[in-house]
């Protein structure tokens, strides 16, 4: 049975996430209108459609994006529910404006910027408008990546999402529990291959797909977090004195296994434990100063649920 939180707490958190949103909107708009769309460098997704129809009709990213992610708001409510439905409509759309808003163009227009000579190149004999210019296409890659990503990820954690294949991918975590960026690499594939062929242009596979990589750790990085826990076996003749000394020093539960040695069969005790990063070094030191012969095995663990640990999931369905 879910417990419903009070209305005014409800109202508060739902607040937090349009707001959230919002603010993230402009990192994802930056990283797109100002590094990776003038040079069709989107690493997929809907950015990666809209540049086609922008070739073919001249319509602005923006717009297009609107355009294309109609469709996919069913499958929003449908599959993830109405919460994350009516955030993702809100998140594409000020995800989409904001792509429009804060181009060269627009800002100069509004006179933010002065001089749009300095954001002016040519390219391929198109006149484009961009931060940096086409011989540091490589440093524009990596910054609108690293921008897309921090803001897909900003997004996903206020429940959120620029709609587009941010649904199928939210889909792809909740049905399949694989990370978001994951998710993210899988759709986008398809797209990034589709926009090189039909723009008859093999470097833009090569740039997406570098885009793609840049973007999606990101988005993993800031949606999950880094992966603070640390699972540790200690296998050692002294398992008493070390068990104590890990209540009694780190405050934190174990688990004793039954094992056989497999040299000479013979029956031994492993220690299995798990606790924050900053714990590791302190327990290794307990340990070798209790049994200098101890063997153990460090490893990172994805995500715990339990007591003394914060979850690294997202919940993208409806909250109560």
């Amino acid at each position: 049975m879910s417990v419903k939180l009070p209305r005014k707490k409800r109202i508060r958190k739902e607040i937090i996430n349009f707001v959230g949103i919002t603010f993230s909107s402009l990192f994802f708009a930056a990283g797109y209108a100002w590094f990776l769309l003038p040079y069709n460098m989107a690493p997929g997704g809907v950015g990666g459609i809209s540049q086609i129809l922008k070739f073919l009709f001249g319509m602005p990213n923006g717009i297009s994006m609107i355009l294309i992610n109609i469709p996919l708001f069913v499958l929003s409510f449908i599959f993830i529910g109405r919460s994350f439905g009516s955030k993702s409509i809100y998140g594409m759309i000020i995800c989409s404006a904001m792509t429009d808003l804060i181009s060269f163009p627009v800002l100069h227009k509004i006179g933010i910027v002065s001089d749009l000579a300095q954001f002016t190149f040519e390219v391929k004999g198109r006149i484009v408008y961009a931060m940096l210019p086409p011989e540091e296409m490589f440093l524009s890659a990596i910054a609108g990546s690293v921008l897309l990503g921090l803001g897909l990820g900003l997004i996903f954690r206020f429940r959120g999402s620029t709609g587009g294949t941010d649904i199928p991918v939210a889909m792809i975590k909740q049905k399949a529990n694989i990370s978001i960026g994951s998710g993210y690499y899988i759709v986008e594939t398809g797209i990034i291959l589709a926009v090189a062929v039909f723009m008859m242009d093999p470097k833009l596979l090569i740039w997406g797909y570098i885009n793609l990589f840049i973007a999606s750790r990101i988005t993993n990085l800031v949606s999950e977090g880094l992966p603070y826990v640390k699972g540790v076996y200690i296998i050692s003749n002294n398992v008493d004195e070390i068990r104590g000394v890990i209540f009694d020093e780190l405050q934190r539960g174990l688990t004793l296994f039954k094992a056989m040695s497999g040299f000479n069969q013979r029956d031994i005790n492993v220690i299995f434990c798990v606790l924050n990063r900053r714990q590791v070094p302190l327990l290794t030191d307990m340990v070798k100063e209790i049994d200098p012969d101890a063997f153990m095995i460090v490893t990172d663990v994805y995500d715990v649920l339990g007591y003394g640990f914060k979850s690294r999931k997202l919940n993208l369905q409806d909250s109560p």
